[in-house]
């Protein structure tokens, strides 16, 4: 397994989460150029889910969008597809349960225990006070190792 080709696209999901786009955005837009949809709607379909869903600090932006890109590359399409459902949701529990065991849940308020933040649905300012204190740029370079990982071992071309 390319260790190379695994860090370069955690290191390109943590400088988009630097450069302003939230966690899974972040994460979706470092393998965007092996997914079969547009840049422009890969952003506006993961945009609702930073902040562990609207800020609501559910489960982790990152976590959702290794899951948005696995079910882009893996998922199923029909309703009728109940094998493929089942492997789906197989890989979706273990990708959620490898970051779990890394960094203790994947819910977002777990994650950020102990970090001071704002509630509610308006985004903090990105200073470099808010980039110290919390550890989502981090958090996003795990989840896009952990995805590429695991498409790597999927045989997914072009990882």
């Amino acid at each position: 397994m390319s260790t190379e080709r695994i860090s370069a696209r955690a290191e390109i999901a943590k400088n988009y989460f630097t450069e302003g786009y939230n966690c899974t955005q972040s994460v979706v837009l470092a393998f965007a150029d092996i997914l079969p949809v547009d840049k422009a709607t890969l952003l506006n379909l993961s945009s609702p889910f930073g902040g562990g869903m609207g800020r609501m600090r559910e489960v982790c932006g990152a976590v959702s969008g290794m899951l948005l890109v696995e079910g882009m590359l893996l998922g199923y399409s029909s309703p009728a597809d109940i094998d493929g459902k089942k492997e789906l949701y197989g890989k979706v529990r273990g990708l959620a349960e490898k970051f779990s065991a890394e960094n203790g849940s994947i819910i977002c308020r777990e994650l950020l225990a102990g970090v001071q933040h704002t509630s509610g649905g308006i985004p903090e300012d990105r200073t470099p006070e808010y980039y110290k204190k919390r550890p989502c740029a981090e958090l996003v370079k795990i989840a896009a190792e952990i995805l590429a990982e695991h498409l790597i071992e999927e045989g997914i071309e072009g990882i």
